[in-house]
């Protein structure tokens, strides 16, 4: 009889809908570019992105991007954001203002192996975004930082965006006065160049 109620009770919670599945998280890890730098953050490509998914898909979005960025800063911060919010997936969008400043290209990808390493302890599902940054320290170290982004991709069996600005950093019109960050006009077609990954990562 005690069984039998307890069956009954867990029914009726199911059926009322009072029990229902864990909503899926996803934790976006970057920098200004995901952080809405000179823009309202909802106008941003990972605010649009969360409103383009609502319709389809139950998913929490944290935003843990921060301005200034490097893979340093992201990865002393990750083990916090991963104990606190248990994401399923985890979009990973840093390494551009190391680029910048001409660090090591081996200290880079170090940065990022470590922090690939620590989300997959957590078992979450990764999308790498690629980044490429202009040839100020020659084209060489561009060239070369661009491919670590593809090396990781392949080394690691990730979901990678080859370039998070395609079509959109060549384009003035659609970049803000630094040539650095994209205007509000622009963030819609970062959004698509990351969204069918992203669907794909959801399979």
């Amino acid at each position: 009889m005690y069984r039998f109620r307890i069956y009954f009770f867990l029914l009726t919670l199911i059926l009322t809908g009072s029990v229902s599945a864990k909503e899926s998280s996803v934790l976006v890890m970057g920098d200004s570019l995901s952080a809405g730098y000179g823009i309202e953050i909802t106008q941003g490509w990972a605010a649009l992105l969360e409103t383009e998914m609502a319709a389809k898909h139950q998913l929490k979005w944290i935003n843990a991007s921060v301005s200034g960025e490097t893979t340093s800063g992201g990865k002393a911060r990750l083990d916090q954001l991963l104990k606190t919010h248990q994401p399923d997936y985890v979009i990973l969008e840093l390494g551009g203002n190391d680029g910048l400043r001409g660090q090591p290209l081996n200290f880079i990808r170090n940065n990022l192996q470590s922090m690939i390493d620590s989300i997959h302890q957590q078992k979450a599902k990764i999308l790498l975004l690629g980044m490429q940054i202009p040839p100020n320290y020659g084209a060489r170290y561009a060239e070369s930082f661009a491919n670590i982004y593809s090396e990781l991709a392949k080394t690691n069996n990730l979901l990678l965006v080859p370039f998070l600005l395609e079509g959109v950093a060549t384009n003035p019109s659609l970049m803000q006065n630094d040539g650095i960050h994209p205007t509000a006009e622009g963030q819609p077609l970062v959004m698509e160049n990351v969204r069918g990954y992203f669907e794909k990562l959801l399979e």
